[in-house]
């Protein structure tokens, strides 16, 4: 972009305003659960008798948050994750959406399919080519036609159309698990491209555990062969937040599977998360040690100048290749 405007990345104070932001949340209810730096889930129930109806009391955090920070907030409240989701992208920068209880199918209906969760451009086109442009004609489709058609992704969309979600508000704590996806543009039938995706995945997972203190005890690969079937495959080991280990777990689990037929969507995971300790650090591999030095510096880098500032030498040539 000729004509873009660089602007610098200061990620310690959007981690300390994100701070700020979530400490308004929780003076409302102990049921906050933050998505990211910007973007939280709060549970209201329960609260009408301190702080008035739901749609008060988001009226008064966004005013809270404004006159704390300066910044405005969009927001949805409906019934469930999925659906306040959708509502609080509908009117941004500063708008509130309000979803009253059972007209989660009527207020998803108009809406493109692509508002849905987990469909992105290419599922999007393969529910055009099945004449489902938009939420509602998605309603009108039984459910056993759509897992039929998509798979179990079908039942899920299905259960998504009519605005059904029933995951709880989880409070923030040390999440279950750790991960990262990617889908293709088109299908992809590059072993080496595989792999040079899932390095860059490993470390952003790992670049994750670090942050939050933890280690992962098992890694999940996940590959989505074109169009929609779906295999998960799972090792178990030594705890680690070593980017480069979780690559080479990942990678043992790619080499399992059929790579020969076309590729969707590659992921990695980490679960069964513990605090970071010493373990077995180096006890195999004389180069953890020096490792877990370089990755902690690369951290500081990040945290400071945003990122990606400093990436494995094979992810370079994957930087350059366009999709």
């Amino acid at each position: 972009c000729p004509h873009g405007a660089f602007l610098p990345v200061d990620m310690a104070k959007y981690r300390t305003v994100s701070g700020e932001v979530m400490a308004i949340h929780a003076a409302f209810s102990p049921l906050l659960e933050p998505v990211s730096v910007d973007e939280a889930f709060l549970d209201l129930t329960g609260t009408a008798s301190l702080f008035g109806p739901p749609a008060a009391a988001v009226a008064l955090i966004k005013r809270r948050i404004r006159e704390q920070t300066g910044l405005t907030a969009s927001a949805g409240l409906a019934s469930n994750k999925f659906v306040a989701k959708v509502a609080s992208d509908l009117e941004k920068p500063d708008g509130l959406v309000v979803v009253p209880p059972g007209g989660e199918a009527a207020f998803l209906a108009p809406l493109p399919v692509e508002r849905l969760w987990g469909v992105g451009r290419v599922t999007a086109q393969a529910l055009r080519d099945f004449g489902l442009a938009t939420i509602g004609q998605l309603q009108a489709v039984p459910r056993p036609v759509l897992a039929r058609r998509f798979g179990k992704h079908g039942a899920d969309l299905a259960d998504l159309a009519w605005g059904r979600d029933d995951r709880p508000v989880e409070p923030y704590g040390v999440p279950k698990s750790m991960g990262a996806e990617e889908t293709f543009e088109r299908d992809c039938r590059d072993a080496e491209r595989l792999r040079a995706t899932l390095r860059g995945q490993a470390e952003r997972v790992a670049a994750e555990l670090r942050g939050e203190g933890c280690a992962a005890a098992r890694v999940t690969l996940k590959l989505r062969y074109a169009p929609f079937e779906t295999l998960t495959r799972s090792v178990t080991g030594e705890p680690t937040q070593d980017g480069l280990e979780l690559y080479r777990r990942a990678c043992g689990l790619l080499e399992r599977l059929d790579l020969v037929r076309p590729v969707r969507l590659i992921g990695l995971s980490a679960s069964e998360l513990g605090p970071a300790g010493v373990g077995q650090l180096g006890l195999f591999d004389p180069q953890a040690v020096r490792r877990e030095r370089l990755a902690a510096v690369v951290d500081r880098l990040a945290a400071r100048f945003g990122d990606g500032t400093v990436i494995p030498a094979a992810l370079l040539s994957r930087r350059r290749r366009p999709d």
